[in-house]
This record gives structure tokens, sequence and C-alpha cells, in this order.
């Protein structure tokens, strides 16, 4: 039974008649095209006209661009489309998640670490305003997964953290901020990420809580956004087997993720705790949905099992042909089918879609002066400066100083794109400070000169910048190095004879891989603001303010050491 006067919709009775008349007057292949969210590749018309006219889709999403061109896209969409979309992004991290012009506030985690979910509140408000102004309406955040296993991939510095009521009162706070954005929430990634060390990317992940631990940690946080009104749930790849066979005894001893789930989409989340709103799933692209199931079957029987919508695609045309077959066939019920498209069409409604003029669905070119506003940045500089955390110096070696140190030798580990733009900030950032930076080329040292005294004479210092970001399909986010017989060339063997520093931008949790150097910094984010900050402390001039929202000594004391 759908309430679409209740929460989270809250219908007037305008727009539950527009639901219910827009229902009536749809055939079975715009029922079926409401249910898919693909991707966008490309802002061509052409391309743009077979979503809208051959496939009738329900929403879209694409991967960040330049906000203009993201705007315009996104307006032609609205424009031609004879239902209103559903326009999502990854807004997890400030504007960024859409417009490449956008703010970058900062990952979730360095929200988290300033101790005030205000902060949250900051990275809501800059996310899905920013966003609003590019056309989207629909934000796939916040990330409330508990960073529960300092080994998963992919969970990390995306959470709030480890403390449920913590990642609740953060969660709290940006479906506030999106609220008064006019854009929904995504509340992900249910039945909740972070407890196994796999991603769902690449298998089947595991939520292994019994059903008394899941209540007290993920259950309240969903439960008290789904009170707040969460208007859609992100539904993972991701199995809990303590639920799924509380509600069905004879479930298979296998794993079967959520989005396949009726066990824990009707039972637990819609009827045990109360959920009204639009289920999504996760990118049915990812091996921990491909692996479980047929995908003939699986396509129509995600919707089946529970879910509204179906995000991503491997290909659009031979999955709107899967779900065709499944209607036809019986794997996909019509009283299904009606039961999503009416959830689909009430969470537009609930923004107001469908009273709203087209041509104005997309805000005109002059909101982009939202992007980058004088506040948003403020507010970046603001939670940077209370976010990195010094998480030890037992040798003392803070703050810096040019005279006793001047020539550092400035290493980047991982390998992503943002090295470059890393390592270029932090050297001026560096020589500024009257530092003499050698960079370290790994192709220089495969062949230097191994003799201690020699690399003493060379190198006052040595700074680590671990830029290990987060990406998906990795099976770890450890550190690598390159070595020859343990002598070098650019591990840290060197620890007891110069001065160590390592700096993460990303994963809070390299100190295990890197107990011997004696001073440690978490900055949680790597944008070039963070830098800045980073390089104000580690110059004395500023203190260091954060709390580390996780254990950075993962359970073992000798890392304190």
């Amino acid at each position: 039974m759908i309430e679409l006067k209740a929460k989270p919709f809250y219908l007037d009775d305008e727009a539950a008649l527009w639901v219910q008349q827009t229902l009536e007057g749809m055939t079975d292949e715009e029922k079926l095209g409401q249910l898919f969210v693909p991707i966008g590749y490309s802002g061509e018309p052409g391309y743009l006209d077979q979503f809208i006219n051959r496939f009738h889709i329900g929403g879209i999403m694409y991967r960040c661009g330049e906000a203009a061109e993201m705007q315009k896209t996104h307006r032609y969409l609205q424009e031609h489309s004879r239902i209103p979309l559903l326009i999502g992004a990854n807004l997890e991290e400030g504007g960024t998640g859409i417009a490449a012009d956008g703010t970058c506030f900062g990952k979730q985690m360095q929200a988290a670490a300033t101790g005030d979910p205000e902060n949250a509140y900051r990275l809501g408000k800059i996310s899905c305003g920013e966003g609003h102004a590019v056309g989207c309406n629909w934000a796939f955040a916040p990330v409330v997964d508990i960073d529960r296993n300092w080994r998963n991939p992919i969970t990390n510095v995306r959470t709030y953290g480890s403390d449920p009521d913590f990642v609740l009162a953060c969660g709290r706070q940006y479906l506030k901020a999106a609220k008064e954005e006019n854009v929904l929430v995504a509340i992900k990634h249910f039945p909740g990420d972070g407890c196994d060390e796999v991603d769902q990317h690449i298998l089947t992940s595991v939520n292994d809580l019994s059903c008394e631990d899941w209540d007290q940690t993920y259950g309240r946080i969903y439960r008290g956004l789904i009170e707040d009104g969460a208007q859609t749930v992100m539904v993972g790849h991701i199995a809990q087997p303590a639920y799924q066979k509380r509600f069905n005894p004879r479930h298979p001893d296998r794993l079967i993720p959520a989005t396949l789930s009726p066990e824990l989409l009707q039972g637990l989340l819609r009827e045990r705790l109360g959920f009204n709103g639009l289920i999504v799933t996760d990118s049915t692209c990812m091996v921990g949905f491909s692996c479980a199931m047929e995908r003939r079957r699986a396509v129509p029987y995600a919707i089946e099992a529970g879910c509204d919508m179906f995000l991503f695609n491997k290909d659009l045309a031979e999955d709107f042909g899967y779900m065709k077959d499944g209607l036809a066939s019986g794997v996909l019920s019509r009283e299904r089918l009606d039961e999503a498209v009416t959830r689909i069409l009430a969470a537009k409604a609930s923004l107001g879609l469908h009273k709203t003029a087209k041509t104005d669905i997309v805000p005109q070119a002059d909101a982009l002066s939202v992007l980058r506003d004088p506040q948003h940045l403020r507010w970046a500089e603001e939670c940077a400066d209370k976010a990195v955390t010094l998480v030890k110096d037992t040798q003392g070696l803070l703050p810096l100083n040019a005279t006793k140190t001047p020539k550092v030798l400035l290493e980047i580990l991982g390998d992503f794109p943002s090295n470059e733009r890393v390592l270029e900030e932090f050297d001026a950032l560096l020589c500024k400070e009257g530092f003499q930076v050698e960079r370290y080329v790994r192709e220089d040292f495969a062949t230097a000169d191994f003799r201690v005294e020699r690399f003493k004479e060379q190198y006052d210092l040595v700074i680590y910048l671990g830029n290990v970001e987060n990406a998906s399909n990795k099976v770890t986010n450890r550190l690598n190095w390159f070595t020859f017989w343990g002598n070098g060339n650019n591990v840290p063997w060197f620890v007891e004879e110069r001065p160590v520093l390592f700096i993460s931008l990303a994963n809070p949790y390299h100190l295990v891989d890197v107990p011997m150097i004696k001073t440690y910094i978490n900055a949680y984010s790597n944008h070039n603001t963070v830098l800045r900050v980073v390089v104000e402390k580690l110059m004395g001039r500023s203190p260091f303010l954060g709390q580390s929202p996780v254990d950075p000594f993962c359970g073992k004391e000798y890392l304190t050491w």
C-alpha cells in the first residue's frame, strides 16, 4: 500500500491526482522505461533522443563535467521528456560530484573529523545547491555506511566513520540541507557496507551482523533517516544473511544481494523499517549483482523483489528487452510494475516537477553563479582547518623548520590522475616555506647509490604523501613499494637515519603499513585547500584540531609507539 500523502512524499490532492492520471495514461513500454536510470555518456541531441523516445527512461545520471555543458544536457532532457526526469549525481563531497568547476568541500570523513555535524550540513548545502544549479534533483548521497573494517577498500573516507550515532547525526544534517535545496537524497548502501573487506563492484559483499547487532547499528541509522523523511534508499549488492534467514527460514545457503532479496527489500526495509519511499538499485553492472542470477531473469526480478528503479545497464536495449520479457512471462507482475512506477511518479511530484514548466525544471545559466560561491569556499577552508588530524608525532618533529631540515625528499604514493596536481601544489607550498625539494622519481632511484651516508648527505627530511584514493574495482587500497632486495628504492628503510613524515590524503589507515614512521597525519581529502591547510599546520602557524572518526591504529597498540 503506497501512501502518497504520507511520509516521505507528502503529496497534496493535486499531486496525487497527477500521479494516478499519469500512471493510467501510460503504455506498458512507458511504464517499463520509467524503471531505468542509465548512465549518460554524451550531450548530443541525437544520443539523448533515444533515451527519451525509444526507452522512455525515468531518470539518468552523468559523471561530472563542465557545469555549463551539464546544465545544457540536463535542460534538453527535461524539455523533451513527456514525464519529468530524476537526474542523479554522486554528490558525496561537494558540487564536484556533477560539475568539475564546482566546489570540492571534502570527503564525508573529512567533515566527520571536525567532530561537528554542522559540517555535514554544509557538505549537503554545497553539494545539493550546486548540483541543483546544474539541473540535478537527486543526490546519490549521503553514504551512511559504517566503517567497521579498516581493510574495506571502498567505504573508508566516503563514510562518516565508525560511530553509528555520529553517522546518523551527520546523515540527518545532509538530509536537512538537501531538502532546503529541493533535492532528493538516496541514503546508501542498504543494508550497510563496511563490515567485510571486499568491494561489491567485483563480488557480492556481506553484512554479517546478527539481527540484534544490525538493529543497534545500521538499523538505527536507517530508521532515523526514514523517520526524518529520506525520500529514496539506494540498495547495495550486499547480503545480510541473518535477516534473510529470519524472514525466510528456507533461504538458500548462498549469498544473495539485497537488490535481489525480497526478504531485505520488503521484509526488512518496507515492513520492519516502514519505508514508504522509492528504492533504487546500486549500479547493476557490478559483479555483486551480475554473479547472483542470470541477467535475463535478474533484471525483472530486481523490480519484482522490491526495487523500484534499476541503475545503469550493461546494454540498455538488452536490459529493456529483458524487463519486457519478464513482464510477459510473469517474472515481473503487473502489480509490482504499477507499484514501482507509482513511487517513481510520486518522488517526482514531491519535487514539484509535475507543476513546473519544462523550461524551468533546470535553472537558467545565471544559476551557475552559486558554483564556488565565496561562502562555499570559506566553509571548505574552515572544514579542512578543523579536520586535519595529527595521529602521532613520537619523534617531536613538528613544527617543521626550513633552517633545520632544508633538503626534502618528497614522494607521492598512489597511481591516480590527481597525483600530478597534488605533487605540484605541495612542492610549491614547501618551496614557498624555504625548503629545497627533490621529488622522488622511480627511475632515478633504480640505480641510486645505496650508501647510508650518501643518503644523509642528500636529504634532511623525507615526506610521503599518501594519495591512495578510494576507487572501485580494487581489492585493496594498501601501500605498495618499489624495492630491490629490501634495499630501496622507495620503501622507508631510512627512518632511523633521517626524520620521516607521512601525510595521508585519503585512506586513514595507512599507518598499518608504515608503523616505523613516527610522525603521521590524516587529511582525508586531497584538494588544494586541504594541502594549504596541512602546510600551515606543519609550520606551526595553526594547531591540529581534527578528531579521528575511526581508529587509525587499526586496533594494534604497537602503531601508537
